[in-house]
């Protein structure tokens, strides 16, 4: 029971919420305890959201799981766990998360209370829309890099921002292409909107992405105002990390059949995950040793 309690709310898909951790990092908070603290916090509460969430979208989507050869195996799919006991959690979930983010703040609890709704809307009509579907996921990531910053009240750069979303942009299209070649012929019988995606579509989709990614990334780390904060310009050495990182996903969707869940490819993929580590430390010992 409590392993499949541990899957339907997705316990390995939490760090897909470490994005949180992106302002105090960035924002130079990173040896302050309080707030540390405090993004420890926050992340604990979008884990919380993302785990309601993905109850809900599972409640919704039970007819089409159970046409999916991987999605059929989950607890409510498979009748592990019924749909009363997956709905009464989601609303503990939802209530005790946004309870605990307005104790950490008004524009934090925005922030929460927004993920929930777009997701909610998502999870009801925006996913069967082309593009949108996407979109949503997407936004959703970025609304957790500006909860981030917003908990900690920093500010968060604009092209950070823009980076993330486009990235998000470029994971979650990696998603829809392995459930095209998946389901194949039944993918109209899982989600409907799938019927209006093809592989060649989103593979051009994500090699634009890839590179506006790779775009907007660059000119952060030389953006005059970035390096008037950090007091370095050497944040441009995490260039190569990132180059490497997009084009091993994207080698990754297209001969390894990978891409399906990017938080099962970063600890499965034993290259990606040293070059999201090495990224992180790298970025750490700029901002923090080589600059101010």
């Amino acid at each position: 029971m409590l392993f499949d309690i541990a899957t339907a709310v997705r316990v390995y898909q939490w760090p897909k919420n470490a994005v949180v951790f992106g302002a105090l990092i960035f924002g130079q908070q990173f040896t302050e305890p309080d707030q540390i603290l405090r993004s420890v916090a926050a992340f604990a509460v979008f884990c919380a959201l993302s785990s309601a969430v993905y109850l809900f979208n599972d409640i919704i989507d039970i007819k089409g799981d159970r046409a999916h050869p991987e999605k059929r195996n989950r607890p409510l799919a498979s009748g592990r766990i019924s749909v009363g006991a997956a709905s009464a959690a989601a609303l503990v979930l939802v209530l005790g998360a946004l309870a605990s983010a307005a104790a950490l703040g008004w524009p934090f609890f925005g922030a929460a209370a927004g993920f929930i709704a777009l997701n909610a809307a998502y999870s009801i009509v925006l996913k069967n829309l082309l593009i949108i579907d996407v979109l949503c996921i997407a936004v959703s990531f970025t609304i957790r890099a500006i909860g981030g910053a917003l908990v900690l009240d920093v500010v968060f750069s604009n092209w950070l921002v823009v980076c993330t979303l486009f990235l998000a942009l470029f994971l979650a299209l990696g998603k829809r292409r392995r459930e095209i070649e998946l389901l194949d012929d039944a993918a109209l019988d899982h989600r409907p909107v799938l019927d209006e995606y093809s592989v060649p579509f989103v593979d051009a989709l994500m090699v634009i992405l890839a590179a506006t990614t790779l775009l907007t990334y660059t000119i952060y780390t030389c953006a005059p105002e970035v390096v008037d904060r950090f007091q370095t310009d050497k944040l441009y050495v995490t260039l190569p990390f990132v180059v490497y990182g997009l084009f091993r996903y994207l080698y990754l969707v297209h001969h390894m059949e990978g891409g399906g869940d990017p938080s099962k490819t970063l600890f499965r993929d034993a290259p990606i995950l040293a070059t999201v580590t090495l990224w992180g430390i790298t970025c750490i010992g700029i901002i923090y040793y080589f600059g101010q």
